[in-house]
């Protein structure tokens, strides 16, 4: 068995890079990641409970190749967790394919930096455990590797993803205030054309005697 740990500050809100959680895929730093499904989703005391099936390209080396079998399109189970009102998201993963020979298990928690507003503390584990294999200890240190590659990619991926997420709102609170700006300037010139209509002389009225 092996576990692999990281932790990970983002300088940015903990709603900011929540979003950024749930719009982290497709990005160009994880190619890996081929497929994201939504199973299932419901809201239960105003926690967010989401169920996703991730589909990814392992890359497995050919000698694990030839032990575990084809290099093909694997999946994995994602259960998580998301309670607004104490700023927790936890994420919870295991492999699908592949089960009997080998197991992964990652959890990832984001939470509000204890000291900051600005930040937000991310924690991650995985634990690898391979069943009955040759070379397992070999599998395991080349998965563990792997996943430590894969974390690097993904805090890349996180801050390009957050870094869209400004742009739009940048782009969203531009176009409101031009926005407003045009419906000031339309309902200023309608104000003065109806005081300048005021301000005219009434036509005088002749009535036939």
């Amino acid at each position: 068995m092996k576990i692999w740990t990281s932790e990970h500050i983002y300088s940015h809100p903990w709603e900011t890079v929540v979003q950024a959680a749930w719009r982290k895929y497709p990005n160009p730093m994880n190619p890996a990641v081929v497929g994201i499904d939504v199973v299932d989703r419901r809201v239960t005391e105003g926690v967010l409970k989401t169920h996703r099936l991730i589909s990814t390209k392992w890359g497995l080396p050919s000698w694990a190749t030839r032990i575990l079998g084809a290099d093909r399109t694997c999946y994995a189970s994602e259960h998580s967790e998301v309670d607004p009102a104490n700023k927790s998201m936890v994420l919870m993963s295991k492999n699908i394919t592949f089960c009997n020979e080998v197991s992964i298990v990652e959890k990832m928690t984001y939470s509000a930096h204890p000291s900051s507003d600005e930040c937000t503390l991310v924690k991650q584990e995985a634990v690898v455990t391979i069943h009955g294999v040759p070379l397992s200890s070999y599998l395991e240190d080349f998965i563990a590797r792997t996943i430590s590659v894969n974390s690097s990619k993904g805090k890349q991926a996180m801050e390009w993803v957050i870094s869209k997420i400004n742009t739009e709102v940048s782009e969203l609170t531009s176009k409101t205030v031009k926005s407003m700006d045009e419906i000031t300037l339309s309902a200023k010139k309608s104000m003065d054309d109806f005081t300048h209509m005021a301000a005219e002389p009434l036509p005088k009225l002749h009535f036939r005697k």
